[in-house]
């Protein structure tokens, strides 16, 4: 056996418990977030949206599609990871994979696969909800998959860099609640940042979910806040170097190692 197939079986084998853990409870993974979506077309869509009638030239329901679909992408990929990988910390069983002759790029990725796995049928879950209320004419199918993907993969990786510091149960909910909700809800999901003041428009671009839910936008519906250039390069940059502090922890046993 070479030691790609020996990669390629630890990292398949890595991944293959990951989805089946999440699909074992798909009341409770996949389930909810269609609901939740389909109560915010409800509200914010339909009684709401009535009455703003367009953004950016768009229908407002059809405006916040594109960000309530990256919204449920971004929570549970997030949450897939820190809830599984601290799960191994706390069962003690992450052990085993710290000893065994499986390099710490492969335990990633399958980690982070797995919480790419859970995003992306949420994703066509509440992508499916949308439909009922909205007609997605998408604009650019390449440009749309890849930042759905990207963004998916970005917060995969932070949630298992919150999974490595936490050291209970309470601590994985301290950043998605403080942290990444807020940053979520001032994305530029329900509105466009040119209707802040130049003040608050400036304070915005420091949120990085701004320029993927931006990008997203674009791709859908071909409107956007920020160049599409710079907000895959931010993308881009934030992947590279979630990326390298991962393996970093990983590889001086931060978190994992008593």
């Amino acid at each position: 056996m070479t030691r790609f197939t020996s990669y390629r079986i630890a990292f398949q084998t890595i991944l293959t418990k990951e989805i089946l853990r999440f699909c074992r409870i798909w009341i409770q993974t996949l389930l909810p977030p269609a609901i939740t979506t389909a109560l915010y077309f409800i509200i914010f869509g339909h009684l709401i949206g009535e009455r703003i009638g367009e953004m950016d030239g768009v229908r407002y329901i059809d405006f916040i599609v594109p960000g309530l679909i990256l919204m449920a992408v971004i929570t549970n990929s997030y949450s897939n990871v820190v809830s599984s990988f601290f799960s191994s910390k706390y069962q003690r069983h992450v052990e085993e994979l710290l000893i065994s002759p499986v390099p710490n790029w492969v335990i990633l990725s399958g980690y982070v696969g797995g919480g790419l796995a859970r995003g992306v049928l949420v994703g066509i879950a509440v992508t499916a909800v949308s439909l009922l209320f909205s007609d997605l004419d998408i604009r650019s199918f390449g440009w749309t998959l890849a930042v759905f993907v990207l963004t998916s993969i970005l917060f995969a990786l932070a949630g298992f860099i919150n999974a490595v510091y936490a050291k209970s149960f309470d601590d994985i909910s301290i950043v998605p609640t403080f942290v990444l909700t807020p940053l979520t809800y001032l994305g530029g999901v329900f509105y466009s940042i040119s209707m802040l003041p130049g003040f608050w428009q400036k304070i915005s671009l420091a949120n990085p979910v701004l320029y993927m839910v931006n990008a997203f936008r674009y791709g859908l519906l071909g409107v956007t806040d920020i160049p599409i250039g710079i907000a895959l390069a931010i993308i881009l940059l934030f992947i590279a170097g979630l990326t390298a502090f991962s393996l970093y922890l990983l590889n001086h046993g931060v978190g994992v190692k008593s």
